[in-house]
């Protein structure tokens, strides 16, 4: 898992998804955007989208290889992403436009990682 490596000089740069909270510095979200949700945030080479859907404040770190196998990662709501790094709890909220279009557009029930709501069963 070279490719997540992050050099400790470049650990201020990182920030979290809000979505999928998966972690990675700025310039990877401006470069490849978010390998778990760019289809629906566009986060590629936008710095707005990217300040407005990523968060520098998060807690907790989880490294997932296998999150189909993983159980922290079925708790986390994490187990149909990529492996990578990610936040178990990431503050911020998503714009209302964005968790409108996510909601209408793609079908999908944005709950937000920062502990504020939960999961309804």
């Amino acid at each position: 898992m070279s490719e997540n490596y992050v050099a400790p000089g470049q650990q201020r740069y990182l920030r979290a998804c809000m979505v999928c909270s998966i972690v990675m510095t700025l310039q990877r979200f401006r470069d490849e955007g978010c390998p778990n949700c760019e289809e629906y945030l566009h986060l590629q080479g936008s710095p707005d989208q990217i300040e407005s859907c990523t968060s520098q404040v998060f807690e907790g770190l989880i490294a997932l290889s296998d999150p189909s196998k993983s159980w922290v990662a079925k708790y986390q709501r994490l187990d149909g992403y990529v492996r990578g790094t990610y936040a178990t709890k990431v503050s911020g909220q998503l714009p209302d436009d964005v968790r409108t279009s996510l909601e209408e557009e793609y079908r999908i029930q944005y709950i937000p990682r920062d502990g504020s709501a939960t999961e309804a069963d």
